[in-house]
């Protein structure tokens, strides 16, 4: 009877043991966010040189993306409050002080925010309100 229920017990617990841990999301440890306290405390005059500073990936070309070898827009194009605003070029132009959250969207992510004609990452700005 202890062994019968022993048979039953072992396998459940070794599933249990070998589940992975239950992780907590938060948006300040994304690596794909930039939040208003990050941007103030790099003490950078523009959204470019936030950018630079704290994830400078968010500035490099995707390079591939398919196995087809095509590519898409080799650089994000910037978005503010939701409406395309310009170029990577286009950062320089945006105070650091008005920045509230920088995010990046990758190329299959910023498809479905932005729509399926962008063809690449997206830098999406929020203004602090």
């Amino acid at each position: 009877m202890i062994i019968a229920r022993l048979s039953a017990t072992i396998p459940v617990l070794l599933f249990l043991a070998c589940a992975p841990a239950k992780v907590e999301h938060r948006e300040d440890q994304n690596q794909q966010v930039i939040t208003e306290d990050q941007v103030e405390a790099s003490r950078a005059t523009n959204a470019y040189d936030v950018i630079q500073k704290l994830h400078a990936n968010f500035l490099h070309d995707r390079g591939e993306t398919s196995l087809s070898k095509t590519r898409s827009a080799p650089y994000p194009t910037v978005y503010v409050d939701g409406q395309e605003y310009g170029t990577i070029a286009s950062l320089r132009t945006i105070p650091s002080i008005q920045i509230g959250m920088i995010r990046l969207y990758h190329a299959w992510e910023a498809a479905t925010v932005f729509g399926a004609n962008k063809g690449g990452a997206v830098i999406a700005i929020t203004t602090r309100r």
